[in-house]
């Protein structure tokens, strides 16, 4: 039995579990890792099968595991903060999470830069060409009768830009205000070779609006009024509340 453990039959049994396990991963880079680790034993297996290697499954096996390696360090690469171009570190923690590799790639898309005076960016009801990304500064923004400003570290012309519909609000960048800017063309090109960054980046707007829903106030929206000591709600959520504890005790 000790020396079938080390028999190159065993081998055969060892990588297939590594090629196993690594299928049945989710994690990419795990299940790289454990490929690379399959194909490994299964090269030290061809080399001592039989009385002299098996060159030609070497260096089949050598090739997948170079492909592999390639993919993994792709992978890493994505992952890893130094793909974060220097222009544009200081945005990278504010703006909506996409992994650097996929930020890299849809900063070098972008065109930043300062307005001087006051800028619109969209018209209500009339179909937009760009997607913008406010970093600093104010925005006005006029919706029906409705005018307001918004702060900065937000898209506009997304909705524009994911269903192909006008814009639902006309905004103007005020004096001062920095700003991101992409061509649809340029982003629609990049998302059709690329169904990774297509994801990350409607997962970016996505996130994007939730957060402007969650701090947006309806126009009809009123401040309830505070619960006074005599108020029957207040009073029997108490009496409630005493007796569920006299209860516990």
């Amino acid at each position: 039995m000790t020396e079938y453990m080390y028999s190159p039959g065993a081998l055969v049994y060892f990588a297939g579990a590594l090629y196993v396990l690594g299928l049945i991963t989710i994690n990419q880079i795990v299940l790289r890792l454990l490929i690379l680790a399959g194909t490994s034993v299964y090269i030290i297996y061809y080399a001592t099968v039989a009385a002299s290697p098996l060159w030609e499954a070497i260096y089949v096996s050598m090739l997948i595991g170079t492909a592999n390696l390639i993919g993994l360090s792709s992978l890493l690469a994505r992952k890893s903060r130094l793909a974060i171009p220097r222009a544009h570190a200081d945005l990278y923690d504010s703006f909506p999470p996409l992994p650097p590799g996929d930020f890299r790639g849809l900063m070098k898309l972008a065109r930043r830069y300062r307005v001087e005076d006051e800028r619109q960016l969209t018209v209500e009801g009339e179909a937009g060409s760009k997607l913008y990304y406010v970093i600093s500064g104010a925005t006005r923004v006029q919706k029906g009768n409705s005018e307001f400003i918004l702060p900065p570290n937000f898209f506009l012309g997304e909705i524009a830009f994911l269903i192909n519909e006008p814009s639902s609000a006309s905004t103007w960048l005020e004096p001062g205000a920095e700003v991101l800017e992409w061509q649809f063309e340029d982003l629609q090109r990049k998302c059709k070779r690329s169904t990774r960054f297509r994801l990350a980046l409607e997962a970016a707007i996505s996130v994007d609006l939730a957060r402007k829903v969650a701090r947006a106030i309806g126009p009809n929206a009123v401040r309830p009024r505070p619960p006074g000591p005599a108020d029957p709600a207040p009073l029997r959520a108490r009496q409630l509340a005493s007796s569920v504890s006299s209860v516990i005790r």
